[in-house]
């Protein structure tokens, strides 16, 4: 039985179901599992392209931690082989870093997470260009 068919026979279940005081705890066990079933159907939906957004999850280290954040092509993957020893593939075409590549840099006694974040576009805020997991990563920094 598909996600599908599982919350058609819920909604069905609830519908029969008398609402009163004695029947609202099972209605609400209904509920539960009908928010639990759209979940899964959502996130079955949403990410089955693309790689997943574990690779997004960078442990946080040291007393800093900045997010560089930009257009693709303009340079974070080369700042952060610069400064650091960390060695982010960087190349003539757009979208060459597709995770965020951390990378530490000591200064003055400091020690500084660099994220190497994926070029962000027009319409990230919807998902567009994998923006959404970009745009949270930067909020954590």
């Amino acid at each position: 039985m598909g996600i599908l068919e599982r919350i058609k026979d819920i909604e069905l279940e609830m519908a029969r179901t008398q609402k009163n005081k004695a029947t609202e705890y099972h209605l609400g066990l209904l509920k539960s599992r009908l928010a639990k079933l759209r979940t899964q159907l959502m996130a079955d939906a949403g990410g089955s392209k693309g790689p997943s957004d574990k690779q997004f999850e960078v442990v946080k280290y040291g007393d800093a931690r900045v997010a560089m954040i930009g257009f693709p092509s303009v340079g974070k993957s080369t700042f952060l082989n610069t400064v650091t020893k960390t060695q982010s593939e960087a190349a003539s075409y757009e979208f060459t870093t597709l995770t965020c590549i951390p990378g530490i840099l000591q200064h003055n006694g400091a020690t500084i997470q660099l994220l190497d974040l994926p070029g962000i576009i027009e319409g990230a805020a919807q998902g567009k260009g994998r923006g959404r997991q970009v745009i949270a990563t930067a909020r954590s920094a």
